[in-house]
C-alpha cells in the first residue's frame, strides 16, 4: 500500500476537509460549493468531511468501511461534525458522527478504522478489473452549472454508456457507467479521496433511463481497501433492480495495475421529475 497524499492545501480537497476543534468531540468546518451536484454537496463529500472529523478521534487511520444515511438536504454552509466512538479493539476503532448545519442533522455517518498497514498482503481477487476503452476514446463529462463536481473531477465515460448525455434517445440497455475518474488538479489518491470518488459518477440507471429521473442518495457505504498506484482510476457502477421507488448501485475502483482499491453500495430513490 503506499502512502497517503501529502495534507497539503495546494490542492482544492484538502482545503475542503479543513476543520478546526469547536468543543469536546466536535469539529467545525465550511462545507463549500466545489464539489456539488445541481447547488447541493455530493453525498461522497460530506462522506469524506465526516470521516475526516472521525479520524480525528481514532488512534487507528485508515477508514475501512464508511457508511452514511442522508437524513436531510445539505447545504454549503458553516458545518459542525460531531463525534462518538462507539468502541475501541486490537485491530478496528469505530465511531459515529453527525454532520449539523443551522441546528439541523443532515447526514449521520458510521466510520471503521484500521491501522495504516494492517493486513497489507492479503489480497485474493475472484474478480477481474473492468474493461474500459483507452481515454482518448472516452466521453468527457461536461462541465455543468451548478454541477461543480464535474469541474472538480476528469470524468471519461465509456462512449457505450454515455448515450443519454449525447441526445437522440441513444440510450444503453443495461443501468451500467464504465469510465475514468481522477482529480482535475491531479492531487493524489488517498482513503478520504476514495470515499468522493466511489459516488461521483452520475447514477447508472441514468444510461438506461436517461436523463428525465430524480436519484437522491438514502444510504452509502463505501469499502476501502487500497490505494491507487496510478494517477488514472478504473470505474464500474451497476444497478439492477428498481422495484417500490427504490434502486441500488454497486460499484467498484480499480488502479491501472489492476489493484481493487473500493467496494461501495448506493441506495437511493428512484423518481420520474
Amino acid at each position: 500500500m503506499t502512502a497517503k497524499a501529502p495534507t497539503s492545501l495546494q490542492y482544492c480537497f484538502d482545503s475542503d476537509l479543513r476543520m478546526k476543534p469547536a468543543g469536546e468531540s466536535s469539529f467545525e468546518g465550511m462545507i463549500t460549493a466545489n464539489w456539488s451536484v445541481n447547488g447541493d454537496p455530493n453525498g461522497g463529500y460530506l462522506m469524506a468531511f465526516m470521516a475526516a472529523a472521525m479520524r480525528e478521534l481514532s488512534d487507528k487511520k485508515r477508514p475501512v468501511i464508511v457508511t452514511a444515511n442522508y437524513l436531510a438536504r445539505g447545504e454549503t454552509c458553516l458545518s459542525r461534525v460531531i463525534v462518538e466512538p462507539i468502541s475501541k479493539g486490537k485491530h478496528l476503532n469505530r465511531l459515529q458522527a453527525k454532520l449539523m448545519q443551522n441546528g439541523v442533522e443532515k447526514t449521520r455517518c458510521w466510520g471503521t478504522f484500521m491501522g495504516e498497514n494492517e493486513y497489507a498482503d492479503t489480497n485474493c481477487y475472484e474478480k477481474e478489473p473492468p474493461f474500459l476503452p483507452s481515454r482518448e476514446n472516452c466521453f468527457p463529462f461536461p462541465a455543468l452549472p451548478r454541477y461543480t463536481l464535474f469541474s472538480s473531477m476528469d470524468i471519461l465515460l465509456d462512449p457505450s454508456c454515455a448515450g443519454w448525455l449525447k441526445g437522440g434517445g441513444n440510450l444503453a440497455g443495461i443501468s451500467e457507467h464504465r469510465g475514468w475518474i481522477k482529480f482535475h488538479d491531479n492531487r493524489p489518491c488517498d482513503h478520504l479521496s476514495l470515499l468522493l470518488m466511489a459516488d461521483a459518477f452520475p447514477p447508472p440507471v441514468l444510461a438506461k433511463h436517461g436523463a428525465l429521473k430524480w436519484v437522491p442518495t438514502i444510504e452509502y457505504s463505501v469499502s476501502v481497501r487500497s490505494i491507487a498506484d496510478t494517477p488514472w482510476i478504473k470505474a464500474v457502477f451497476r444497478s439492477y433492480f428498481v422495484t417500490g421507488g427504490i434502486v441500488e448501485e454497486d460499484g467498484e475502483l480499480w488502479d491501472e495495475n489492476g489493484k481493487l482499491l473500493v467496494v461501495s453500495r448506493q441506495i437511493a430513490q428512484f423518481r420520474k421529475k
